[in-house]
């Protein structure tokens, strides 16, 4: 990697486009890239679009589009000529969207054809853009047709090229000028608008050396939202900073869509939330490991666990040197089978406001339950520990950690210890060889009766770890311990076939009778009713031997007393962890 010295995109694309012009850069998978010799002029003509609609330095520029190389693209041109932007994710209802935009002040938005018609009605911006075609503008119909632009002509002429050469010039981008606004969901509350400088994001990326070090023969296969700052940082700046080559899939990392994409990519590199690992060990990897006689016996186990890691690797293409857990916390037990499998995976720990990351460690020196040391140039400390604790809140300085919130200095002052140190609002320690120990978020940390730390994302780990459970929250209710769990598909399937079972017996035996109505509606009535009680009782039966397993392996004064059924999936926000102040909403107590 070369000397970065200005810490902005305009210094990043200036040298990456030079030292690797050959080099593959951007793609669809499987499609023809684009060089980095190609990012420059790919990114003057986007700059010149926006301009000739009016765009200056400072104004807010959203962009609302799939992972593509035409996201990449759109972002570095607009930070050329000093815009800010303001990435949208695209899982974000329409009513979020028009707040973010109205909120952040947005002026253009430069919008996929698929996710159109979320701004249908949406008011605010001067102009919508076809990020793939800057040709194009929405109409009053809501569609994105070819118009003049306000220059007369929809070609981008010498005139306006040059104009475009000097806004770039005159822009003047320093490393303190704010280059995005990244509004985050949140787990515990409204959105806020993340104010984020070329500098704090830069930083970031020039920091994690000390976690991975990326090659420019390395492949990176993209699966999480460039609009999310762990991917955007991590997968998208680190890469382009070392000359590395991003393949985007064409859709959701479903595993139809995922296993082709390995294949062809092959990846060297990949980021991911928990939850997809997580869904591969518990749907394949341990019921195939589980169902081995031999996985018994304490000799051979081990050894199984390691052919198991091996075929994992080869499932994601059999190429993979670094494979990036953040974004929440990783479930004990897959992380256990993943130590022990030998399978190159690196936890990180961060937050959008740190740009993101705050701490981690590579692969190869990865440790149970830790989330490494602080990057080179952060700063950690424990914020007042209980006596005779080691734990505290954790707090953060560094080049890395944002401006404040748009708009917002009341939450911006909050977000900030009197001294200056930054609030990351999790509680965790740091042991004597400076790795950091996240537990949880203060505001979900339950009192003990007898004054305990109850952390509930410990309890939430050892739940999903029970094979009927794909997901669990726990909240106090009324001074009990109390878990909602949402019941894995293979477990509601098999509810449902029994339901459907004793509906068929119903209407066997009731057109056996034939004989009065009323002899037909007595006998379905009953089956049904059999039918609905032997679920229930499948169901309570479950939950209590949830509870139960559960509590074996908990301390006493972490033990639930109570488990009820959540009906469908818990919401979440674009890393995946449950929007927990949305629950307990209605449940059912079985």
């Amino acid at each position: 990697m070369y000397e970065v010295k200005d810490f902005t995109f305009t210094e990043m694309l200036e040298k990456s486009g030079s030292l690797y012009a050959d080099r593959p850069a951007l793609a669809m998978v499987g499609a023809q890239p684009l060089k980095y010799a190609d990012l420059k002029p790919a990114t003057r003509k986007v700059a010149a679009a926006l301009l000739a609609w009016g765009v200056k330095k400072g104004d807010k520029v959203a962009i609302f589009a799939e992972n593509s190389p035409h996201w990449g693209v759109a972002y570095l041109g607009a930070s050329r000529i000093g815009a800010v932007l303001v990435p949208i994710l695209t899982d974000f209802i329409a009513e979020q969207v028009g707040n973010i935009i109205r909120h952040s002040e947005t002026s253009v938005v430069l919008c996929s054809q698929k996710l159109l018609p979320k701004l249908r009605d949406v008011e605010g911006p001067r102009v919508i853009l076809d990020i793939a075609d800057l040709s194009c503008i929405r109409t009053a119909e809501g569609v994105l047709a070819p118009v003049l632009d306000p220059a007369g002509s929809v070609a981008l002429d010498s005139a306006l090229m040059a104009r475009t050469d000097t806004a770039i010039q005159d822009a003047a981008i320093k490393k303190d000028d704010i280059a995005m606004i990244v509004y985050t969901s949140g787990t515990t509350g409204l959105s806020k608008g993340v104010m984020l400088s070329h500098g704090n994001i830069v930083s970031n990326a020039v920091a994690c050396k000390s976690i991975i070090i990326l090659r420019r023969t390395d492949r990176l296969l993209s699966i999480l939202p460039l609009a999310h700052t762990y991917e955007f940082t991590i997968g998208f700046v680190i890469p382009l900073l070392m000359g590395s080559f991003i393949s985007y899939l064409d859709r959701p990392p479903s595993a139809s869509a995922l296993l082709p994409a390995l294949k062809v990519v092959r990846p060297t590199i990949m980021l991911s939330v928990p939850m997809v690992i997580e869904k591969v060990y518990r749907a394949s990897v341990k019921p195939t490991l589980e169902g081995m006689k031999a996985y018994s016996n304490p000799l051979l186990k081990p050894l199984l666990i390691k052919f198991a890691g091996i075929k994992l690797k080869k499932t994601f293409g059999g190429k993979l040197r670094f494979f990036g857990v953040g974004g929440a916390p990783l479930s004990a037990d897959v992380e256990e089978f993943l130590k022990k499998a030998g399978f190159p995976y690196a936890i990180g720990y961060g937050l959008t406001e740190t740009s993101p990351l705050i701490a981690g460690s590579s692969p190869a020196k990865t440790r149970l339950r830790a989330t490494g040391p602080a990057l080179a140039g952060v700063s950690l400390r424990i914020s007042d520990p209980k006596p005779g604790s080691k734990e505290g809140e954790i707090q953060a300085k560094g080049p890395n950690v944002f401006k404040g919130y748009f708009k917002d200095s009341a939450r911006t002052a909050e977000a900030f210890s009197a001294d200056g140190w930054f609030r990351t609002g999790d509680l965790g320690y740091i042991d004597s060889k400076k790795r950091i120990f996240v537990r949880g978020r203060i505001k979900t940390m339950i009192l003990g009766a007898s004054g305990e730390n109850i952390y509930p994302e410990e309890i939430e780990a050892v739940i999903n770890g029970s094979p009927f459970v794909a997901e669990s929250l726990v909240y106090d209710d009324g001074g009990e311990l109390t878990a909602l769990v949402y019941l894995k598909s293979e477990v509601l399937e098999g509810l449902e076939a029994r339901v459907r079972d004793s509906l068929e017996e119903a209407g066997d035996a009731a057109s056996k009778i034939g004989q009065a109505i009323t002899g037909v509606e007595k006998v379905a009535v009953e089956k049904i009713g059999q039918a609905m009680s032997d679920v229930e009782k499948m169901i309570s039966a479950t939950l209590e031997k949830i509870r139960k397993e559960a509590n074996e392996r908990l301390a006493s004064f972490s033990r639930i007393r109570k488990v009820k059924i959540q009906k469908e999936p818990f919401e979440k926000t674009p890393t995946q962890k449950i929007k927990r102040f949305l629950y307990p909403k209605e449940t059912q107590k079985i």
